[in-house]
């Protein structure tokens, strides 16, 4: 297959050491590209598309990088794989609150490739991987959350178990362009400006780069 390795900062793509060149690696039969993209959605949604228009659809899109964690039960380090994800601050803000895109109407919450506010990835690639990994649902911000009002506020409308600040573009492009895709993401901290002492992303990285490796096999 024809792979394509997205992250979001050159830090995290550091998990794939052959992937420093811009030409592709092997990885058994397959031939992998590594794409990095900058931080946020706009990014990559950019840096994707035009990666895009230069080399064609890869046979699968993987997204890899760090993520925090709402969810006690999710360890420090451990790699997850979301398998929906939302724009969780497109909304309206009120008197009384925050509202949701998908709760508004300038959004069909079910128009594809949205269902009920969220992108769901659920394609043969997961379903042969989903025993290796835990699935997740996430949430995408252009903020990592730092308050206790925006915690609640996120946990009340989408129920997350991680938060990235790319992870829903990357859903969004690849179900537009039909592309089968997985996003891995290794947990460096709990989300929170009291833990931000206690991130560990050299331990996130570095259970990421194994994980990738084991992905890569499995796919094989």
């Amino acid at each position: 297959m024809k792979i394509l390795l997205i992250f979001a900062t050159d830090h995290e793509a550091e998990c794939v050491k052959e992937g420093k060149g811009e030409e592709p690696f092997r990885a058994g039969p397959h031939e992998v590209s590594v794409l990095v993209t900058g931080v946020g959605s706009v990014a990559t949604a950019w840096a994707m598309k035009k990666w895009l228009q230069n080399y064609g659809n890869p046979d699968l899109a993987i997204n890899a990088g760090i993520a925090g964690t709402f969810n006690e039960n999710i360890s420090i380090g451990e790699v997850v794989m979301p398998v929906s994800d939302c724009f969780a601050d497109l909304g309206i803000e009120t008197d009384t609150g925050f509202v949701p895109l998908k709760d508004t109407y300038l959004m069909e919450s079910d128009k594809f490739p949205f269902s009920g506010g969220n992108i769901i990835c659920d394609n043969e690639f997961t379903g042969r991987i989903k025993n290796f990994f835990r699935p997740v649902r996430a949430v995408t911000v252009n903020m990592s959350s730092g308050s206790e009002k925006t915690i609640e506020r996120l946990k009340a409308h989408f129920n997350p178990d991680i938060e990235t600040m790319e992870g829903a573009a990357f859903f969004y492009v690849c179900s537009m362009e039909k592309i089968p895709f997985i996003a891995l993401r290794a947990i460096s901290n709990r989300v929170g400006a009291a833990e931000r002492k206690n991130w560990n992303i050299p331990l996130a990285i570095n259970n990421l780069s194994e994980k990738l490796k084991e992905l890569l096999t499995l796919l094989q």
